[in-house]
This record gives structure tokens, C-alpha cells and sequence, in this order.
């Protein structure tokens, strides 16, 4: 059966006999892993496709659950990407996240639509890339319903004053439930937070990618939110350690 579809490359890897395989993002039906002939290295419409960071329309076989790629056009080359060495590692990170996110098989339009304009807004970016990176993640988490809670206390459902922010129960504490909190030397999973941190995170979830081009948020804070949202990630998606998050 021959079947086409958009998507984007999200890793490409050789194979024996000159073949490669592909790990496809596509807009209907999913993540894919796909054989093909098809090398990145010529300069035919097809080759230019088939390189990471490009947003394509691609014409495929299926026999079974076997997949190959015969034919490919450029929707859209995100080739700036790596000319810029943390651009690439950011956004390398971001795609193989998306990896660890969806299922083989089952398509979500939303996490697709949300990596291209990652990709469009990442290649126009000229510093500071992990506020961008972090607004990603969040609204990522969004699309597949794991937001954690950030409007009122996850254990009382107060609206006042925020003092901490809890891994495990998935949101904000309160001043009242923060403060009776134990928390050992050892323990990971509770972070003391302010206001203005959920102030972000929720600045973060209620505009586009676009509107946090000119969004270059302090180290400290920066730190600080991508270390509770990655663990938030860790803990509720049971994702590990991955590849390039330590390169960025």
C-alpha cells in the first residue's frame, strides 16, 4: 500500500547495503521508522528532504508494519539550525524529546503543529535558546495532558501566595501547605519557588512560540524553571536521561 503524508525528519541513521534509516514525524500517521535508498547527500528534491530539521511531504510503501521511503519534496529546510552549534544541540534536544513523547503509530497534530513552529522560531533566534526550549516543553506537556497545576494549590486549592512547587503531586503549594512540608536533604521532589516563577510558566502557556522572540529570561530563573520542569517531565512521563540534554 502506498501511502503519503508531511512530516518531519527527526533522525536518520545508515544501514547496511548503502539503505538508511529514517525516524519520521508525520502529520497522519504518527512516528514512523522507515527504510530507504534515498541518500541526504545528493542534490535531488528527494535527497534534501530526507535530512534532520526539514519539514517535508513524503510518499511511502507499507507492507505489514515495514515502511519505506520512496519518494520525498522540501516543505521547508531548517538547514540555519546547524550553523549555529547550541542552536543545533537545543534543538536536537527538543526532537529527541518529541521522541521520547509520542507512540509509533498514533498521530497528534497538536505536538507536530507545536514542533514546527519550534523549528521556525528556533532558526530566527539569535541567543539565549533555552527560554525558548522550556516554552516548548511546557506546552508540550500541555498537548498530551500532563500540565501541572499552577493555578491554585495542588493539595487545598487555595489561590494564595506560592512557596513551593511539588514533583510528585504535580503543581504549587501554597504558603500554608509549603510550610509544613518535610523535606529531607535527600528529598528531590519539592522545590521552593515565588510567584513570579508561575508568572512564566503561565506567560509560557498562554502565548505562541513567536511571541518569545525577544523573551531572554535571566540564567538563575532560567535555571531553576527548566530544572522543575525536566524532573516535572522525568517523574510524570518516565522519561530518563537522554542523549543531548547534557550537551546543552
Amino acid at each position: 500500500m502506498f501511502i503519503d503524508t508531511e512530516g518531519i525528519i527527526l533522525r536518520q541513521t545508515k544501514a547496511t547495503g548503502g539503505r538508511r534509516m529514517v525516524l519520521l514525524f508525520s502529520k497522519k500517521y504518527g512516528k514512523i521508522s522507515a527504510g530507504s535508498n534515498i541518500s541526504e547527500k545528493g542534490r535531488s528534491k528527494s535527497a534534501l528532504a530526507m535530512r534532520p530539521f526539514t519539514h517535508g511531504r513524503y510518499e511511502l510503501y507499507k507492507k505489514g508494519d515495514f515502511y519505506n521511503i520512496n519518494g520525498a519534496e522540501t516543505i521547508r529546510s531548517f538547514y540555519r539550525i546547524g550553523e549555529d552549534i547550541d542552536k543545533y544541540m537545543n534543538s536536537s534536544y527538543c526532537l529527541e524529546l518529541v521522541d521520547k513523547f509520542i507512540s509509533e503509530g498514533e498521530p497528534v497534530p497538536g505536538i507536530f503543529n507545536l514542533t514546527l513552529d519550534l523549528l521556525v522560531e528556533m532558526e530566527k533566534r539569535k541567543q539565549k535558546y533555552g527560554t525558548l526550549v522550556c516554552a516548548f516543553e511546557l506546552k508540550a506537556l500541555k498537548q498530551l495532558g500532563y500540565l501541572p497545576e499552577l493555578k491554585k494549590c495542588v493539595r487545598c486549592g487555595s489561590k494564595n501566595e506560592v512557596i513551593a512547587f511539588s514533583i510528585k503531586e504535580g503543581g504549587i503549594l501554597c504558603t500554608d501547605c509549603g510550610k509544613y512540608t518535610e523535606k529531607s536533604a535527600k528529598d528531590t521532589l519539592i522545590y521552593d519557588i515565588s510567584f513570579g516563577i508561575v508568572n512564566i510558566l503561565s506567560y509560557f502557556l498562554d502565548n505562541p512560540l513567536e511571541s518569545l522572540e525577544k523573551l531572554a529570561l535571566e540564567e538563575d530563573i532560567l535555571d531553576k524553571i527548566q530544572t522543575i520542569v525536566r524532573e516535572y517531565i522525568k517523574y510524570h512521563l518516565d522519561i530518563g536521561q537522554m542523549k543531548s540534554e547534557s550537551l546543552i
